[in-house]
């Protein structure tokens, strides 16, 4: 639409008020759609992500079957209230049992990479796939059209494993979190330091209490599944979610620049929207890019 000028107070020329852009009819409005569209479907993946993620857990944990596995069916009568296409359902739960959709068994590969300059941080990628060339094939391709590289990276950082656990009530109720009286929880919760202690004697190298409340558990990787059954059978624990991940180890690269984090950022979504990658880590840092631009980005790592 162009923008006609028209006086405000006078059609003299030498009285005429100053341009003054006005958005057309309904703009406003389109945008407050926008944005509201953009938001609920961020919270709708958001969602099936977490249904995804469980749906795999609790079928590698407890097993495939919904009837002999009540953590796993409960999650199933969820996410199906939630909309969640049942084919979606069906690769998770295989997923949990080594496979794809199509019951060939699935192997992990994991790709390492430099990301676009002037960034150039370092980027790992885990994948689970029944066809491993063909996955690190196109996962090459992706990021080499973001201008990234193959490249040595693991050694830049730590592998950790890493379980989330939800603690419970005596009743079986779950937990908002721990940490004593005064907020309505009721006698005889555990506060943090009795968990921590806990977690420390099972074999936990660090401890931490997420923004929900859940209590997230640091191990070696190798230890991750012993620590894990202690603290449940100890503490009566619900687990959320349980992987190995990659922690940088050396300084952090900051993304100072918006156009490079643009870049940095259609990369990672590229990467993350394919359906082989299980997860991605780097070693990216805020630096002088805005909040805005810089959540994107750390949504693009989501998974």
């Amino acid at each position: 639409m162009i923008a006609k000028w028209q006086p405000l107070s006078s059609p003299s020329l030498d009285s005429a008020q100053p341009y003054e852009y006005r958005d057309p009819p309904g703009h406003n409005r389109w945008s407050k759609i926008k944005h509201e569209k953009g938001a609920a479907d961020k919270k709708k993946n958001a969602q099936r992500t977490t249904f995804a993620n469980h749906l795999t857990l609790y079928s590698k944990l407890y097993g495939a079957d919904p009837s002999l596995n009540s953590q796993l069916a409960s999650v199933i009568t969820a996410a199906k209230k939630a909309g969640m296409p049942k084919a979606n359902i069906d690769i998770a739960i295989a997923r949990g049992q080594g496979k794809s959709s199509t019951g060939q068994g699935l192997e992990s590969a994991t790709l390492e990479a430099m990301l676009p300059p002037p960034t150039s941080a370092a980027m790992v990628i885990d994948i689970e796939t029944d066809n491993k060339q063909r996955s690190l094939k196109d996962l090459r391709s992706i990021i080499k059209d973001f201008g990234a590289n193959v490249a040595p990276t693991s050694y830049l950082f730590r592998r950790l494993g890493r379980t989330v656990l939800r603690l419970k009530n005596s009743d079986g109720d779950s937990k908002k979190g721990v940490g004593g009286a005064g907020e309505g929880e009721g006698a005889g919760e555990m506060d943090f330091d009795d968990v921590f202690m806990q977690a420390l004697d099972a074999g936990a190298e660090d401890v931490e209490q997420d923004e929900d409340g859940n209590v997230v558990i640091w191990t070696q990787p190798s230890a991750i599944h012993q620590v894990a059954h202690k603290l449940t059978a100890a503490l009566g624990t619900e687990i959320l979610s349980q992987d190995i991940i990659y922690s940088p180890t050396a300084d952090k690269v900051k993304v100072d620049d918006a156009e490079a984090a643009k870049v940095l950022r259609a990369c990672l979504a590229a990467v993350r929207d394919y359906p082989d990658v299980q997860a991605m880590y780097t070693n990216l840092e805020r630096g002088e890019v805005d909040e805005e631009l810089w959540d994107s980005i750390e949504e693009s790592l989501e998974l």
